[in-house]
């Protein structure tokens, strides 16, 4: 038996099906930040009316489509300026969304106070890396890598006690039934534990929790470093069937197959912020790749016992 359990006395909320059409439509415009989109091609997406698409989607997630799409593609130009100093800055605004440098350039500037190029000079500045490298600066606490016989594979390891294993893989592609939380990722507990209930209920009624590679993952889709509001994007997600049919507020997203860099931690609540500055500020710098601009997710292994928390920290990775 599974050892997840749901609250069966979650209630539903209302205008599930409008949710669940509005999530339909963010899932569109990630899988096409690069491209030109129009109101009309979002609306038939949606279902709704064009004349009356725009004001549900601004009522539901607190932005027009346009600034909606607008901020995506700016907060993904600095994602890319901070990971990679090699792209040119007219490739990544061309990678954004912008065929034009020039409106690209102003629009950054305007959002982010200086220009893309001064952003990417001043990138310690600007991101947490170098205040994680002072808090984690002791020597002991640096990775160090080397080759494991039993699985044949080069990992990583650590004198940092919460860090129980660091490998990179590819891994498996996943079909995943989700619930969207919109809002600060350290925001409200109360509504992230009504999701996670309702997505578990939801999972238990079609016996999703026994099945043999269930998983329950937290998708992030934006980068908190960067973003332009706190209205960031995180999906709660269960493993399901390719064909498993959803409805209401529970949607349906498709995880590629990729390399992904696999941290565990064991840890309490108040040190997952601890643990994502170890990758970003040690394992990152030591380990001869990058991040990939592509979602990354928590993977909790099994349920939390006597306030620990066993989860595998996953981040898309490519080489430097």
């Amino acid at each position: 038996m599974n050892v997840f359990k749901a609250n069966q006395t979650v209630k539903p909320t209302v205008n599930n099906e409008y949710i669940a059409k509005i999530n339909r439509v963010i899932d569109y415009i990630d899988l096409n930040l690069g491209k030109s989109m129009t109101l009309d091609e979002l609306s038939k997406v949606s279902h709704f009316s064009k004349f009356h698409f725009n004001r549900i989607f601004l009522s539901i997630v607190g932005e027009s489509p346009f600034q909606f799409i607008l901020r995506l593609r700016l907060e993904k130009s600095a994602s890319l300026l901070l990971a990679n100093d090699r792209e040119s800055i007219s490739d990544i605004a061309f990678r954004c969304g912008y065929s034009d440098l020039s409106v690209f350039s102003r629009n950054f500037k305007k959002y982010f106070g200086i220009s893309a190029s001064q952003y990417r000079r001043d990138k310690f500045q600007n991101s947490n890396i170098n205040q994680v490298k002072s808090k984690l600066s002791k020597k002991e606490e640096r990775p160090h890598l080397y080759f494991c016989h039993d699985s044949q594979m080069i990992k990583w390891k650590t004198k940092m006690e919460m860090v129980k294993s660091v490998e990179v893989k590819q891994l498996p592609s996943m079909t995943v039934g989700y619930i969207r939380n919109m809002g600060p990722y350290n925001g409200d507990k109360e509504q992230y534990e009504n999701h996670r209930n309702r997505l578990f209920s939801w999972a238990a009624s079609r016996d999703l929790l026994n099945a043999k590679d269930f998983k329950y993952l937290v998708l992030y889709h934006d980068n908190p470093q960067v973003a332009l509001s706190n209205n960031l994007r995180m999906s709660l997600c269960v493993t399901i069937p390719e064909d498993l049919e959803v409805e209401g507020q529970i949607g349906k997203m498709h995880i590629d197959s990729t390399t992904y860099v696999l941290c565990r931690f064991e840890l309490r609540e108040d040190e997952f912020s601890l643990a994502w500055d170890w990758i970003y500020g040690q394992w990152f710098p030591n380990s001869g790749y990058q991040p990939d601009d592509k979602p990354y997710f928590e993977h909790y292994i099994v349920p939390p016992k006597d306030g620990l928390f066993v989860v595998d920290f996953c981040i898309p990775v490519k080489p430097l």
